[in-house]
């Protein structure tokens, strides 16, 4: 009888430990592939870029891309239609969301549709102070800041394998109606006093100078009353990293300023005679070659106004 009891006991024992060391088995086998789906969810969220989008407000911009509308001239969109301008059919190609680097792409090659007075094709923001008004413009003694983080994405190489120019920030006077009419133009340009090179990975600054400082107010209205001065660069070579441009206007002054380290001050008899125009900023991709196959893409992280 007792040896019946120390088999019974032996054989429950043993089912006991049978039990237990599958179920320990179970239980690790289920916190393993606990594990590998923990791991590849993770990898999956990795591989998941998050969509991020450029901090530009377009409300007080209008673009200009390198395409003719029905009047021959080059294709415009203004507020409130740029806000749409991802869905814009023709400006897909010309300006359009890096949403994994969250810049906004311009990009611009040599076409037909050329603005007056230039050769060259644009891919190209105008301010508007009143959403689709190009007559309400602003005056260095009223004042303005335009501040932009930036890159050059790419950009072609001419036959001796520098790369082509590209501006990508313009200040551009304007005549008042009544200016224009004083001097019997027929329209409203005036020149750039400031325009903003990307060239060979540098950043180079150029302006406008009378060339005759004797002039009359009236005088200096014509466009042929002003010259380029010599430019100028500076020294950080920018390449194809991202940097921060800054300008800075107030009455009889201009300051330029890179990546908040290097400042270019133009603060002069010129500066002080322009205070008569009227101005707006420009941003973006104005493209400086007509090369066969040459190409330039600029991207823009942020811009702001401020006036």
């Amino acid at each position: 009888m007792k040896n019946f009891r120390k088999e019974i006991l032996t054989i429950l024992l043993m089912v006991f430990i049978s039990v237990n060391v599958s179920s320990q088995e179970k239980s690790g086998n289920i916190t393993e592939s606990d594990k590998k789906t923990e791991k590849q969810d993770k990898k999956r969220k990795k591989k998941k870029k998050k969509v991020k989008l450029p901090d530009i407000d377009l409300s007080h911009w209008k673009v200009t891309i390198p395409i003719a509308n029905d009047k021959g001239k080059p294709y415009e969109v203004e507020a409130p239609e740029i806000l749409d301008y991802a869905n814009n059919e023709k400006l897909k190609t010309y300006m359009y969301n890096d949403s994994v680097k969250g810049a906004l792409i311009f990009y611009a090659k040599p076409t037909s549709s050329t603005t007056r007075n230039t050769k060259y094709s644009r891919s190209e923001l105008r301010e508007q102070m009143i959403p689709g008004d190009n007559n309400t413009n602003w005056t260095f003694k009223q004042g303005g800041v335009m501040k932009g983080k930036l890159a050059m994405e790419e950009v072609s190489r001419d036959k001796n394998g520098k790369y082509h120019r590209v501006i990508i920030m313009q200040i551009h006077g304007r005549l008042t109606n009544e200016q224009r009419d004083l001097i019997g133009a027929d329209d409203n340009n005036a020149p750039p006093i400031l325009k903003i090179y990307w060239d060979n990975g540098k950043i180079r600054v150029k302006t406008k100078v009378l060339k005759n400082l004797n002039l009359s107010d009236t005088d200096i209205l014509h466009e042929e009353a002003w010259g380029n001065d010599d430019g100028f660069n500076f020294e950080q070579k920018v390449g194809f990293k991202k940097f921060t441009l800054e300008v800075k206007v107030s009455e009889g002054k201009m300051v330029i300023i890179l990546n908040n380290t290097e400042y270019k001050v133009y603060e002069n008899v010129h500066m002080t005679r322009w205070g008569i125009f009227e101005n707006y900023f420009k941003a973006g991709n104005y493209f400086q070659t007509r090369d066969e196959g040459a190409f330039a893409r600029v991207k823009y992280y942020s811009l702001e106004v401020n006036h």
